[in-house]
């Protein structure tokens, strides 16, 4: 008996009872429980998975298309396609008692070209040597192609491109998880070190309050693009779409690092973090370009906000004087002293995740088990205030969320002692460096092909990205038309979240370059508070998700 359903445009399934033993050796047979792994097309175009033939008549979703067959013990899956897929079966078990398995695999089109770590982690850092040598280069061409084209971008779509053609491969390669569980907690810590609190008061009130009004505009604006879509695409409210623009609030309240811990805390898959990274950038910069014509009309919008922008040349003296108090020459020992404090502090953190994660995970755990006296047992609650508060507060037992905001936090101490002076030495420099490292490996998960696949989806996200970065708009003008903030404010303000330490230099300096520290400070603070924020934000989406 043969069955087949064309569940979606990524892969055929076949349901079948049994499979017919003369094409036996075209399959590769698979247990159920080990199904969570990468397959590669080229070497198992078709998967026979096994799973417990006690459990009889499950139905089977796949692709979260739901199928009226029902399977007994074999699942057969012909024509694999790349890309990520689930697997969910629901029926009664031998008790009669209703049970859900699932499961979720990978595949991609062939293995990589190159899979030693060492040859990768060499063609990414070439990559980043080209983006960078060429993107400060003084042929006119090259500067006019990086007018248009950020060298941010070209660090994440490189790898990406590489990755799709199969030259590279996230999936055989550890290069990600080093760059995300060491690099980035100490980018943390060195960008963060450098925060100057005198100096971040010294830029007024006006600036502080443009930013974290740039900062509400993206909490709110986040969910009321997602429900404003919503009405005329009701499916973007299905499945984990709101994972994906997680990323996206952690990108433009903090940066890239902030970006990659919400991926990680709240677990959005490859190809979701993907196309959202193209969303992110193709958003944020569109907006950029805005506020960079801006510039070229600071002084009719000055006169319509009815803001005195004096202050800005006494705040550029005095950072002239912030510059040339830190700068010096560096030397071996400073690096040594500098490397020495972030990294014990790196450690630190991970220590204190490893150990406040599972603690607080149990607890969660704890929220959603009711002791029925009568039985002496407890069991899973799965309605009311408990299950609802402990699915919202997930994040807070994630040890990567922990590893995060340790890492912030120390850096923030930091910045209150001596060591602040490390800036002097070249800590933003190196937290940056390390951030670039970091934002190459993500390039590397990306899989263009994957992104043309599901576009049908992906439209409906560029329009989330539009409307909710006008939200951010509004509510910047609005609130620097009430204070008369200089419009100096609001660029800067507002790249200090969406653009972050890559951006808001570049607006800043197109105002005056010894204003371009202006930018750093504030963009270091938007990593300070950019995952807390962009937890609220993803809070609210997933509430209007799951409802």
């Amino acid at each position: 008996m043969l069955l087949v359903t064309n569940f979606s445009a990524n892969a055929e399934i076949s349901i079948r009872n049994q499979s017919p033993s003369d094409v036996d050796s075209l399959y590769t047979e698979v247990d159920f429980a080990e199904l969570e792994q990468l397959f590669y097309a080229s070497e198992t175009p078709n998967l026979k998975v096994i799973f417990n033939d006690t459990l009889k008549g499950f139905a089977i979703e796949f692709d979260g298309v739901q199928s009226n067959l029902k399977v007994d013990s074999i699942i057969v899956i012909d024509s694999l396609q790349r890309g990520d897929h689930a697997v969910t079966l629901s029926g009664l078990d031998s008790n009669g008692e209703q049970i859900e398995l699932s499961s979720s695999f990978k595949v991609k089109a062939y293995p990589p070209v190159i899979d030693n770590d060492a040859t990768v982690f060499g063609i990414l850092m070439i990559v980043l040597y080209f983006v960078f040598r060429t993107a400060n280069s003084d042929r006119p061409w090259l500067k006019k192609f990086y007018k248009y084209v950020p060298a941010l971008l070209l660090c994440y779509f490189i790898p990406a491109g590489l990755n799709s053609v199969g030259l590279i491969s996230s999936e055989e390669s550890n290069l990600y998880f080093i760059a995300s569980r060491y690099l980035l907690p100490a980018s943390l810590v060195l960008l963060c070190l450098s925060i100057d609190i005198p100096a971040i008061k010294r830029l007024g009130s006006k600036a502080i309050i443009m930013f974290f009004a740039a900062t509400v505009g993206i909490v709110v604006g986040g969910p009321l693009a997602l429900w404003t879509v919503s009405l005329i695409a009701p499916e973007v409210l299905d499945g984990e779409i709101w994972r994906g623009l997680s990323t996206v609030a952690g990108s433009w309240i903090g940066g890239g690092a902030n970006q990659t811990a919400m991926k990680e805390i709240y677990g959005a898959s490859d190809t979701l973090f993907s196309a959202m990274i193209v969303v992110d950038v193709f958003i944020a910069n569109i907006f950029m370009s805005i506020l960079l014509f801006g510039t070229g009309m600071n002084k009719k919008i000055n006169k319509f906000f009815k803001a005195d922008d004096s202050a800005i040349e006494s705040l550029k003296n005095k950072m002239e004087d912030f510059q040339a108090s830190v700068k010096k020459i560096a030397t071996f020992n400073d690096y040594v002293y500098m490397m020495g404090i972030t990294f014990f502090f790196v450690g630190l953190a991970h220590y204190l995740a490893d150990f406040l994660g599972p603690v607080i995970k149990a607890g969660l755990k704890n929220m959603k088990t009711v002791y029925d006296p009568t039985l002496g047992t407890t069991f899973e609650q799965q309605q009311g205030f408990n299950d609802t508060a402990s699915d919202l507060m997930v994040s807070f037992g994630s040890g990567f969320f922990w590893l995060v905001v340790f890492a912030t936090l120390f850096g923030v101490l930091l910045s209150f002692t001596k060591f602040r002076r490390f800036e002097g030495t070249g800590a933003s420099k190196l937290g940056s460096l390390f951030l670039y490292v970091l934002v190459a490996t993500i390039g590397m998960k990306m899989d263009i092909m994957e992104l043309i696949a599901n576009w049908g989806v992906f439209k409906f996200l560029i329009l989330i990205g539009l409307i909710w970065i006008t939200v951010h708009a509004i509510f910047l003008f609005i609130v620097a038309k009430i204070i008369r903030a200089p419009f100096f404010y609001v660029a800067v303000g507002s790249q200090a979240n969406v653009g972050g330490a890559a951006s808001a230099p570049i607006v800043a300096s197109a105002f005056s370059p010894s204003l371009a520290p202006v930018g750093v400070l504030l963009a270091v603070l938007g990593y300070a508070v950019g995952t807390f924020g962009a937890i609220l934000c993803t809070i609210m989406m997933q509430w209007l998700s799951q409802g």
